[in-house]
């Protein structure tokens, strides 16, 4: 009887040893492609160290960085999540290459710089993967931030309000796109005006995540900008 209930521990220990391989094994690395590079931000420090480390803390996620535009396509044969946050050109080819990925169903984000209307000869960006975008933001100074939706993956484990000192971007929906399900906002004191800073969009093939958060150190070095960052990531990667 001894022998058997021995016996019966050993096969319960190595059942869920094997649950655990394999929990372990499904969720694999996230291959994550940072773009970024162009003007008005310091793209090296807080995209290419900061928000790099950011992701590879803790080793869910293999982050390659490139300023390159013209290599887009090259890397993303081999990547999980694009997160572009440049302002630089994009030649059509590689253009072709992000919307490939979108409808392939692979997951994107897009950061700070990349919300903005840089591409004047190129509206399908706007309209159909940020779905709107921002040609203003407020001087750079602090603001309150307020997670509107603390269920969804993207935002768990983040504080319901905080401040932090950033550019205030000026993100207005297009009536075009496919839409956004706000997740976080933004206001100042003595107006009554609130933008979005992280959004869902509504993609009908990837899952999409905008930050419009991240000029600088004071986005990139808090806690919930990370927390954020790594939740979206795991997110559209559909982990």
């Amino acid at each position: 009887m001894k022998n058997r209930l021995i016996f019966k521990k050993l096969q319960i220990i190595v059942w869920l040893l094997f649950i655990g391989s394999m929990a372990h094994a499904a969720q694999k690395s996230i291959r994550v492609l940072i773009v970024g590079g162009g003007t008005s931000h310091d793209f090296d420090r807080w995209y290419k160290q900061a928000d790099a480390a950011t992701l590879s803390a803790g080793g869910l996620y293999i982050v390659t960085y490139t300023a390159n535009t013209d290599s887009i396509a090259i890397y993303l044969a081999n990547t999980d999540v694009l997160y572009l946050a440049t302002n630089q050109n994009i030649n059509p080819a590689n253009r072709a290459a992000i919307f490939a990925f979108a409808n392939a169903g692979k997951g994107l984000i897009f950061g700070h710089p990349a919300l903005w209307y840089n591409w004047k000869d190129w509206p399908e960006y706007n309209q159909q993967l940020v779905s709107g975008g921002a040609s203003a933001h407020d001087r750079y100074g602090s603001f309150d931030e307020e997670i509107v939706n603390s269920n969804h993956p993207v935002t768990k484990g983040i504080e319901q309000k905080f401040t932090l000192k950033d550019e205030r971007y000026h993100y207005v929906a297009d009536p075009a796109g496919p839409g956004i399900e706000v997740l976080a906002n933004n206001h100042v004191a003595g107006s009554d005006v609130v933008y979005p800073s992280v959004f869902v969009v509504k993609n009908p093939k990837a899952r999409i995540v905008c930050i419009a958060l991240g000029h600088d150190t004071a986005s990139h070095d808090i806690k919930p900008y990370q927390t954020i960052l790594r939740n979206a990531v795991k997110w559209v990667a559909h982990q």
